[in-house]
């Protein structure tokens, strides 16, 4: 299976990165691509074995879908690996100096869309995260 790999550097320290990116409160604030979307829920239970869920619309209320798996491993402040409900694996690495935090998150792309879509979407969220967490 093939992997796509995203990334970006934050402008804050890494424990306000891991805090605003793990609680469902700020989650609900930041996980869009574009300005046309909402996530409208979202539960979290970090820890290994833990699951996690959230719900992405369109503020239109034209299309929506849940996103949600369980967790395999979580190193506070430094990493968190899980696997989607359709079997994918992802991993995440914080990489805390001083004032900035490099996230890097690699996933296992699904076969229906292009991967360049699929990478796009990512980093639009991953960039809509950082814009969100500078400004908190």
């Amino acid at each position: 299976m093939q992997t796509i790999t995203v990334e970006s550097t934050i402008n804050a320290p890494v424990a306000q990165v891991w805090t605003l990116w793990t609680s469902p409160e700020h989650i609900k604030n930041w996980n869009t691509a574009s300005e046309g979307w909402h996530t409208t829920h979202a539960e979290n239970d970090l820890r290994a074995g833990g699951s996690f869920s959230s719900r992405m619309e369109a503020k239109d209320g034209s299309f929506g879908f849940d996103f949600n798996g369980s967790y395999d491993a979580v190193n506070l402040h430094e990493h968190i690996a899980y696997t989607i409900a359709d079997g994918r694996k992802v991993t995440i690495t914080f990489s805390g100096s001083g004032n900035t935090t490099k996230i890097t998150e690699t996933f296992e792309a699904e076969n229906t869309n292009p991967l360049d879509m699929q990478r796009g979407g990512w980093q639009a969220i991953l960039d809509n995260f950082k814009k969100y967490a500078e400004s908190n």
